[in-house]
């Protein structure tokens, strides 16, 4: 695994610049300045930084009055907490009247549990937030891609969900590229190819990334891209990709229920039918552990993708495509 860079502490240092250049800019907590490591942006902004205490509900309700007086908050917490207990306050007085209120909910997915334990592992944050009419979703694969999510968030006009780690993130991108909001991100690309992959965050584009090399090694060609926006989604690349490599499989730390792999469902149902096999959370709550070590259990190992691709290219094959 790569070096680990904190996508909490990426967020913060974007936004820290956003407020130097827009005085409408400012921080809604619950309880949660350390969560984020931002004790130095609230020393440096007290009046623009508001922590409303363990009360998530009225961090959504008290954002959504400042998004409504022409102000751009942020409010950030653990991802649950928001896209759970505050659903009712998005939905009703951010998402419906698509108010320009940006969401930055930490600890998404399994690999960020090993400390707090599964009352902190949030599996279905993407689900819940994707489902909301105006609200756009964004998963970044590190620290690099939260810092560039953060920056365009503000320019989207409406409601944002970013999804954030748990701090120990591993580095993906060892050079930026032009980061396009809405764009899917090409890492590998095979033309043309047997199946591609589709997958978001940085743990698992690590994993993809070394069973598409095994893969490829072998003469099964495969491509992979990184879908940092799952909505909106870029339907018109992920269909070019569905089209020409005629399988796909998808891998998320999520539920396959509502994230990433029903969103491709959704778009191949659509577009193009192809097989399609979903690695992630299958319909069941995980136990804590160490970010590795649970994502190995919940079948998605290296060997778990490796496999998993043999065996949609073999299920094409059979279908004579």
């Amino acid at each position: 695994m790569s070096a680990l860079k904190s996508t909490r502490i990426a967020a913060i240092e974007a936004i820290d610049s956003l407020m130097e250049q827009d005085p409408r800019i400012v921080m809604v907590f619950a309880d949660s300045i350390k969560v984020f490591r931002a004790t130095e942006l609230v020393k440096k902004y007290p009046d623009r930084c508001f922590d409303v205490g363990i009360a998530e509900q009225n961090a959504v309700t008290v954002a959504a009055g400042m998004a409504s007086s022409g102000i751009i908050p942020f409010v950030a917490t653990y991802a649950g907490f928001l896209t759970m207990r505050a659903c009712e306050q998005i939905r009703t007085f951010v998402a419906y009247p698509k108010l320009p209120v940006i969401f930055l909910g930490a600890n998404g997915g399994i690999a960020g549990g090993e400390r707090e334990g599964v009352t902190h592992q949030f599996i279905e944050d993407l689900g819940i937030a994707r489902i909301l009419p105006n609200m756009s979703v964004v998963s970044p694969a590190d620290a690099y891609e939260t810092h560039q999510a953060v920056l365009k968030a503000v320019e989207q006009r409406g409601p944002v969900y970013i999804r954030i780690g748990s701090g120990r993130d591993p580095v993906f991108f060892e050079q930026p590229y032009p980061f396009e909001w809405g764009k899917a991100h090409v890492i590998l690309e095979q033309t043309p190819e047997d199946a591609v992959i589709f997958s978001t965050g940085g743990f698992l584009l690590h994993r993809c990334k070394q069973a598409v090399e095994r893969l490829n090694e072998e003469g099964v060609r495969i491509s992979l891209l990184n879908i940092h926006t799952l909505k909106p989604l870029d339907t018109a690349t992920v269909t070019r990709f569905l089209q020409r490599a005629g399988a796909a499989v998808t891998v998320e730390d999520h539920a396959v229920i509502g994230g990433l792999g029903s969103a491709i469902a959704e778009a191949a149902s659509e577009q193009f039918p192809v097989p399609l096999i979903r690695l992630g959370l299958q319909d069941t709550f995980a136990e804590s552990g160490e970010a590795e070590a649970l994502l190995d259990a919940y079948g998605m190992a290296v060997t778990d993708i490796y496999e998993t691709v043999k065996k949609v290219v073999s299920l094409k094959k059979k279908l004579g495509r």
